[in-house]
């Protein structure tokens, strides 16, 4: 699990709990594993030594965290959790969401009665299920203005999702049983690739041109230089979770593990937020069980040779049977139609010079990140936009018409481009964080949240709130 964060995470441009929940995978990582002391004494910490990103770890450790800092309000129970349940129903009443049922994982159902809800799913199952106007896939230039708009709006245009897969390298020959279409994943090309998707070359995000990536199990160095990994990308330590290097004493027959999340994986056959979802999500499984016995078998080696029967999936470390991880990693959702929507001209570098992104008249937190939009399955390729650091408006969680439903995370009113750096981890969690406290407010004002932003005296009084609980409001040290 390797964050995707700005170059500033470390200081500012995000949350107090945020910051904690960051400490805490560190200290979790600490307490862990018995660590050289220099190591246990960074305070930059990088678990996993993941060039992509400035934090990176195992996922059932940064599981441990979160229970962490949930288990107090479950301890005095005004928290309750469900792992594995879903929307089976939703009914409404005017603008008002009046009752979910859920389907809890023992398949039981459970009817709720909300003044309340807030939209924070991966696909945005509740829009639907609640007639919220939504958005999906690609709006048109006309509506939105964008430069990377297309002309006309294409529900279809969704980044492709991606289930992840952790694993290691270990002696010993570890094949997978070869999935029965392989062959057809091993054969598939898509628009703008150079050659099959199974394959070390893959176009580069920014340019278009070919790269070729590298792949070296556990290589004695990491690669510290971030701007030459990103142009001769080495794929073991791209996302790596956990560096043996930090272990003290010998670490021989210990490997490293890193979590398969790379262009080849993507998963470009269709959205899995559809009526097909079921046979997505288990062709996207498929897809990544693909890469790894194409690594395993067939993948060429620098040496000549071709596959790693030594990589191992490591299914302790996602909680699951396989390795693959418990949900695939969904990069674009259904969004709400919203009160404020960012746009690609507010943001982008190429269109605002050196005036910085706009600054939201109705701005409650920061972000930043590259508009970083993966592969459609429509067969739209990368697009990739560089970003000023950018504020994050009330109103793109507050749905135009429902009056007791708040928007967070990927649901938001963003459009198609500008999920493409409002999805980050420390977007997503201040936006939960806001939505929540925004959810708590209307209730105990016994207002919508559209009246709160509305009213200029409303506004200041829930701005300075979310302030005063540590979520940074100008760029510089955290508050």
């Amino acid at each position: 699990m390797p964050l995707d964060e700005h170059r500033w995470i470390e200081r500012t441009g995000s949350s107090a709990t945020y910051r904690a929940f960051r400490r805490g995978l560190r200290a979790e990582f600490r307490r862990t594993y018995p660590l050289r002391t220099a190591v246990r004494d960074d305070p930059a910490l990088n678990p996993g030594s993941a060039w992509v990103s400035p934090l990176s770890i195992e996922p059932r450790l940064a599981v441990r965290v979160i229970e962490a800092m949930l288990r107090p309000w479950i301890a005095r129970g005004v928290l309750r959790v469900e792992r594995e349940s879903s929307i089976a129903d939703a009914e409404v009443d005017g603008d008002r969401i009046a009752a979910v049922t859920l389907r809890l994982r023992d398949g039981d159902l459970l009817r709720v009665e909300p003044r309340m809800v807030v939209e924070a799913s991966e696909t945005g199952t509740l829009l639907e299920a609640a007639g919220v106007e939504h958005r999906r896939g690609a709006e048109s230039a006309a509506m939105t203005g964008e430069p990377h708009a297309p002309a006309r709006a294409l529900p279809e245009r969704m980044q492709a999702a991606t289930h992840c897969l952790a694993v290691e390298h270990v002696a010993g020959e570890w094949t997978i049983d070869r999935p029965e279409d392989y062959d057809s994943w091993r054969a598939l090309r898509i628009p703008g690739w150079p050659g099959p998707m199974l394959d070390w070359r893959y176009p580069n995000p920014r340019t278009g041109a070919t790269m070729t990536a590298r792949f070296t199990p556990n290589p004695d160095e990491a690669d510290s230089d971030m701007e030459a990994a990103v142009f001769r990308p080495e794929l073991w330590t791209y996302r790596r979770v956990f560096d043996r290097h930090h272990l003290v004493g010998d670490h021989h027959g210990v490997s490293d593990v890193t979590v398969l999340n790379w262009p080849m994986n993507d998963y470009v056959a269709g959205p899995i937020d559809d009526v097909d979802a079921g046979r997505h999500r288990a062709a996207a499984k498929s897809l990544t069980l693909s890469l790894l016995y194409w690594l395993q078998t067939e993948a060429p080696r620098p040496d000549g040779g071709a596959g790693w029967p030594g990589l191992r999936p490591r299914p302790d470390v996602t909680g699951t049977d396989d390795g693959l991880a418990q949900a695939p990693y969904v990069r674009e959702a259904r969004r709400i139609d919203a009160l404020a929507t960012p746009r690609e001209q507010d943001l982008s570098v190429q269109v605002r010079g050196d005036r910085g992104a706009v600054v939201y008249p109705d701005a409650v937190a920061l972000g930043h990140y590259r508009i970083d939009l993966h592969p459609a399955v429509d067969g739209t390729g990368y697009v990739d936009i560089a970003t000023h650091p950018f504020t994050v408006p009330l109103g793109a969680l507050i749905p135009v018409r429902v009056a007791n439903l708040v928007a967070a995370g990927k649901t938001i009113g963003a459009t198609h481009i500008t999920n493409g750096c409002y999805r980050v981890h420390p977007v997503e969690w201040v936006t939960g964080e806001i939505a929540g406290l925004l959810a708590a407010e209307a209730i105990q004002r016994d207002r919508p949240p559209a009246a709160i932003r509305a009213d200029p005296a409303g506004f200041e009084s829930f701005r300075r709130l979310v302030a005063a609980r540590g979520v940074d409001q100008a760029w510089g040290p955290p508050s």
